[in-house]
Order: C-alpha cells, then sequence, then structure tokens
C-alpha cells in the first residue's frame, strides 16, 4: 500500500548507521499531507529494532485517535511528557531533559514542526530533536512536506492556506536517511471519508483544503522531489566532485518583506539543491538608513534576515552609495557563481533601474564568470 524512497534496508539500514558515529543518527519520514502513515510507519520500525535488542523510547507520538496507530504504541516503552500549565491550562510536551537523562539508543520523536508551549527551554521541538542528537541519541522523526520553510510560499498557492509551524530546510540537510511515505490520492480520499484520519466533524473541511484531489497531487509531487533532491545529495557527498564548479549563491534583499521572502526562499532552495554555502546581501543606501525607512520596513527587514539564517544563509550587511559596485565586489569577494534578485516588478528592481544600476550590473558581470538569476 505504502511507497517508499530511500529506505534501502529498512530498519536494519538504520541499525547500521547508528554504529558509525558518536551524535545521534537523524532519520525522517516526510509525508505529503495528514495521514499517508508516517507515524505508523516509525512505530513499526520500532517493534523491528525492538526485536534486535535495541533500546527504543518514545519521546512524543501523536496518534490523533487513529486506530490504526494506537494499536502499535503496545509494548513500546514511553518516557513520560512533561506537564506544563500555561494560561490556566495543564498542557503536555515532549520531557527533553528526561529523554537526555535516560539516553535511550533511539528515540521517536513526532511532528517535528511542533511550536512548543511558551516558557519550554527551546522554542520549536526540531530544535529539542537538535539538543537530543547532540547528546548522542538517534532519532526518528516525521513531518509533512507543507512544514518546510522554503516551500510555504508553494504550499500557499497550492492550497490558499499559510502553514503557520514551519521547519528550517537545514533541518532535513542534517538528516542521515530520508523516507518518504506515498500513497495515491483517490485512496487516502477514500481514508479520509471512512474516518481513518479525521473526526467526522473534520472531514468536510479537509475534503474543501488539502484533501482535494488536485492538492494531494501537487503536494504528492512536491515531496518527492524533496527526498528525491535529498538523495542525490547523499549521494553526491559520496562520490568525488573531482573538478566540478562549487556553487555558491547570493540572494540581493531589500527592505520589502515580500520582495526579500521569495528571493530569500527561492535562493535557499537552489543552495540547496545543490548543496553550497548561501549569503543574504542588504545594502544600506543613504535613502535606505535605519532611521529613514519606516518601523514597519525595518521589522520587515529583520525578519527576513532572521528567516535567511534559519534557512542557512550567512548575513552580508554593508553601507554603500552605488549599489552595483557593492554587489560585484561581495559577489568577488565571497566567489559567488549567481546572484539571484526578484523579477522586474518588485521594489529591489524599482530600485536598481531607477538609478540605472541595473545595466550597470549587467555590464559589470559580463566580465565576469557570475551567473545572474531573476527569480519569479
Amino acid at each position: 500500500m505504502q511507497q517508499e524512497i530511500n529506505d534501502k534496508q529498512g530498519p536494519q539500514y538504520f541499525l547500521d548507521l547508528i554504529k558509525k558515529s558518536r551524535r545521534g543518527r537523524f532519520k525522517i519520514y516526510i509525508g505529503m499531507i495528514a495521514g499517508v502513515g508516517k507515524t505508523y510507519r516509525m512505530l513499526n520500525e520500532a517493534h523491528s529494532l525492538l526485536r534486535n535488542g535495541i533500546d527504543v523510547r518514545i519521546g512524543f507520538i501523536e496518534t490523533h485517535g487513529r486506530e490504526e496507530t494506537e494499536s502499535m504504541l503496545a509494548g513500546i516503552p514511553e518516557i513520560p511528557r512533561n506537564k506544563i500549565f500555561y494560561k490556566g491550562k495543564e498542557l503536555e510536551e515532549m520531557d527533553l531533559d528526561a529523554i537526555i537523562l535516560k539516553h535511550p539508543e533511539v528515540v521517536l520523536v513526532d511532528e517535528l514542526a511542533h511550536a512548543n508551549v511558551e516558557g519550554s527551554k527551546n522554542r520549536k521541538r526540531w530544535q529539542d530533536v537538535m539538543d537530543i542528537l547532540d547528546a548522542g541519541i538517534n532519532v526518528i522523526s516525521a513531518v509533512n512536506i507543507q512544514h518546510f520553510e522554503s516551500l510555504n510560499e508553494s504550499v500557499m498557492e497550492i492550497t490558499g492556506i499559510e502553514v503557520s509551524e514551519r521547519i528550517p530546510d537545514s533541518v532535513l540537510k542534517l538528516a542521515d536517511e530520508v523516507v518518504n511515505i506515498d500513497l495515491p490520492a483517490d485512496e487516502l480520499i477514500t481514508r479520509l471519508k471512512e474516518g481513518k484520519i479525521y473526526k467526522a466533524e473534520k472531514i468536510q473541511t479537509a475534503l474543501n483544503n488539502f484533501f482535494k484531489s488536485e492538492h494531494i497531487l501537487q503536494l504528492r509531487e512536491l515531496a518527492l522531489n524533496e527526498v528525491a533532491s535529498a538523495v542525490k545529495r547523499q549521494v553526491e557527498n559520496e562520490i568525488t566532485k573531482g573538478g566540478m564548479r562549487q556553487e555558491r549563491f547570493l540572494a540581493c534583499i531589500s527592505s520589502s518583506e515580500k520582495t526579500a521572502r521569495t528571493v530569500i526562499r527561492k535562493t535557499a532552495r537552489l543552495a540547496k539543491y545543490y548543496q553550497s554555502k548561501w549569503f543574504a546581501l542588504y545594502i544600506e543606501t543613504p535613502r535606505e538608513r535605519f532611521d529613514k525607512i519606516a518601523l514597519d520596513k525595518q521589522r520587515f527587514l529583520m525578519n527576513n534576515l532572521q528567516l535567511a539564517t534559519e534557512l542557512g544563509g550567512e548575513i552580508i550587511k554593508i553601507k554603500a552609495d552605488n549599489i552595483s559596485d557593492a554587489i560585484v565586489q561581495q559577489a568577488e569577494e565571497h566567489k559567488i557563481t549567481t546572484i539571484c534578485i526578484g523579477k522586474p516588478h518588485l521594489t529591489l528592481i524599482h530600485i536598481i533601474t531607477s538609478h540605472n544600476v541595473f545595466n550597470n550590473l549587467i555590464k559589470k558581470l559580463n566580465n565576469t564568470k557570475i551567473d545572474l538569476i531573476i527569480l519569479n
């Protein structure tokens, strides 16, 4: 029923990985949408590891009341959750300190994109996972494709919904093994209608949103492409690259929120595909001095620089009068192979063209081996 990409030899392959490093090994199950069977597969693998004498514990599993999934919990030891009082309510979170103290060989951590309750050590569960890995504990986790930061705009275009809980793409880059759990759209919709994914009162809402057939197919393509790229990167890392050009990307951003977020996310995806380093360049011109731009633009700029950092980019902030000279200078200093800017109707290009900088930039790049990409 389920198809998997890059599962190699299943539990035995992950078992071999465990023995190779002091830092914990990291395995992620990726799904195109809720209900494809990621958590079920994690639990199934846990049973297999237990039969092989591996100390496996549940750190946090969310069954969403699904009978098939709940039936798999039996026999797998669980580390009790941490109870936190927040706004008059008792909430449960994964107990990070208890996991590290008990130090099992493998821990299962579901809902990787989950935002922790205020007052927790880390803001996000993926950050908890990083701490667990650093403690030398192996982690098996799961996440849906719509939660990756660089895919946020693509998912919103497909579904019309902005997903609020997101994780940096760099988390996927750290995974030692990535497995895609896949179901045909018609089978997934049937499972939904039979009440195997959500309770009755949520079914129609799901059918009207993520679970439209055309949405499932598009999300499925995103998931397949993401895992295929991860596999390609793993293969390339194991093969000597010889004299191949090492790509390095430079995202040129302004204080415009939408412009910068588009350029940042798409540059990050290009860099991830090529497994390369990338930078986000903000040039403060006299007209864009911090004391001259509006407070909302200052906030947009800070948020976008933080986004670039979360997606693995290195921030470059400089002051300059001549934008084209500054871009080319920074590109040469950081050995950039490709410069990325927004398409012409976006704010950054308005700034460039209004000063005749765009033409100057093109002329200057003609004398270099640096490529220019205009991102849509």
